[in-house]
């Protein structure tokens, strides 16, 4: 496919999307009937539509609403000549019109259009004098991260692995964390990461996890597990007994097969009481993902006040529930990867109205230092 046609079919996409299509529902269909793209051509589309997803209000003001403007506005945004894009030849998206051609923004790209509008109060007083960097790193695409198995590795070791399946990393300040420079769309295939020696970790995630004092022994509960990454992490440097849980257990369908490659032990809890009580339980709770922007630019425009107000209500009652599998002296460390007050501090100070609890460390981390926006917070039951 030739760069045009590749912004043809992004426009196809994002006019599903309009329509209220999810993304990657809509970009496997266009696959699916686009049988000559290669895979070189269904990730540049990807990336063409993901990239106006996080600048989709400066794409619409520089191009236009729909799937067609939208691409306009990124080419303006990237500094490519829309003349050479949109030529009407072969596959490519028919010749700019006149109104097209003089659609301008007068006024310098302002990140805060790229996020919703009922948003911009709560992020302003959730992150203060830093909202402004922070609005503005989440229009740039996120790097990759990998977190090195220290069962199976070292850092240099996996390292070498790496290079010699086409992917270079750099190290971190986070001990076992790298940053993938070339290569990222290798991972899946390389022996590393098939070894069990790597696995994909977002920065702020892997900083959140150095954070803690994990207990060397006893029980830990993951509560929503999910896909295992954080349990995974925990069982890389602790011999306790790390248990697994989730509401919807399908979630976890991929745990065993991750937990075998890393050569750990995660021991599923349908029913988490069962197993109490627990020296540690993490409580990585669903959320608006609002950290996650860099890599999900999604979910800010799926996001709505009805949906905070639900989700912020769930984090209270699940907070509610593990407070009651905690051995005395025990701690739940609750995380988020959100940037707003009202599912991280309020939280936290809602559980810390229960009697018999004390708050331990509270830390945000944020873009775009640490990639993602991440917070953590540790309570502590008194003994």
């Amino acid at each position: 496919m030739t760069p045009a046609a590749r912004v043809a079919a992004a426009i196809e996409v994002l006019d599903r999307w309009l329509t209220g299509v999810p993304a990657e529902k809509a970009l496997t269909t266009w696959a699916r009937g686009a049988r000559y793209a290669g895979s070189k051509d269904r990730a540049a589309v990807r990336d063409h539509v993901y990239d106006v997803l996080r600048r989709k209000g400066t794409c619409e003001a520089m191009g236009g609403p729909d799937g067609r403007g939208l691409m306009l506005g990124l080419a303006r945004l990237q500094g490519l000549d829309p003349a050479d894009l949109f030529t009407g030849l072969g596959h490519a998206p028919e010749p700019l019109s006149d109104a097209e051609l003089t659609r301008r923004v007068a006024a310098a790209p302002d990140p805060w259009r790229d996020i919703p509008d009922w948003l911009h109060d709560p992020l302003r007083d959730s992150l203060g004098d830093r909202a402004g960097d922070v609005v503005s790193a989440m229009g740039d695409r996120a790097p990759l991260y990998l977190r090195v198995n220290a069962r199976k590795a070292s850092v240099n070791k996996a390292q070498d692995h790496l290079v010699t399946d086409g992917i270079i990393t750099e190290t971190c300040d986070i001990p076992l964390a790298l940053k993938v420079t070339d290569g990222p769309r290798r991972l899946r295939q390389s022996q590393a990461y098939l070894d069990g020696m790597v696995e994909v970790q977002d920065l702020s995630v892997q900083m959140a996890c150095a954070a803690v004092d994990w207990p060397v022994s006893g029980r830990v509960l993951d509560y929503c597990a999910g896909g295992g990454g954080k349990a995974l992490a925990i069982a890389a440097v602790s011999d306790a007994q790390v248990f697994v849980h989730d509401a919807f257990p399908a979630r976890m369908a991929d745990i065993p097969a991750r937990a075998a490659r890393a050569g750990v032990t995660l021991t599923t809890a349908a029913r988490p009481e069962a197993h109490a009580p627990y020296d540690l339980v993490l409580c990585d709770v669903p959320c608006s993902g609002s950290g996650t922007w860099r890599r999900d630019p999604e979910a800010k425009w799926r996001l709505t006040p009805d949906r905070l107000q639900d989700l912020t209500r769930l984090q209270r009652e699940i907070i509610k529930q593990t407070q009651s599998l905690i051995a005395p002296g025990g701690r739940l460390v609750y995380m988020t990867c959100s940037l707003l007050q009202a599912e991280n501090e309020a939280v936290v100070d809602a559980a810390l109205t229960s009697p018999g609890w004390q708050r331990g460390q509270q830390r945000r981390f944020l873009p775009p230092a640490a990639s993602d926006g991440f917070f953590l917070a540790e309570l502590q039951r008194i003994a």
